[in-house]
């Protein structure tokens, strides 16, 4: 099990979602995908759409234990997903196909974590 945990060293290989901000490594978004999102991204075994969809800049962490229970997963709209690590706030744009398809085909409102949604209606 210790392939879950990160070194120092290894700490420039990680990523975040730009969907959910779950951070993990590269190597693990290219194995297993993403916990939350690979329905619709499509991350595992595509260096492409890794490289589209997560981001390597990243602000504060959040380790979620039980994302059901806690108030800080509510408050950061995180408590459908799984437990792990969460950015609290991610960087880069998701590309406007992937983007359209989540919000066409998957009825998933995107919501980018990086503040730039805070726009008056």
């Amino acid at each position: 099990m210790s392939e879950n945990f990160v070194t120092p060293g290894q700490q420039r290989y990680l990523r975040a979602c730009m969907v959910c901000s779950i951070v993990m490594t590269y190597s693990r978004f290219r194995d297993e995908g993403c916990p939350n999102c690979e329905e619709f991204l499509h991350l595992q075994g595509s260096p492409d759409q890794i490289d589209s969809c997560t981001s390597q800049v990243f602000e504060g962490l959040i380790a979620l234990a039980n994302p059901s229970k806690s108030w800080v997963a509510k408050w950061q709209r995180l408590d459908g997903y799984v437990k792990g690590v969460y950015a609290i706030k991610v960087s880069g744009q998701l590309p406007d196909d992937v983007r359209t398809t989540i919000e066409d085909e998957y009825r998933i409102q995107y919501i980018p974590r990086d503040g730039s949604a805070t726009e008056a209606d």
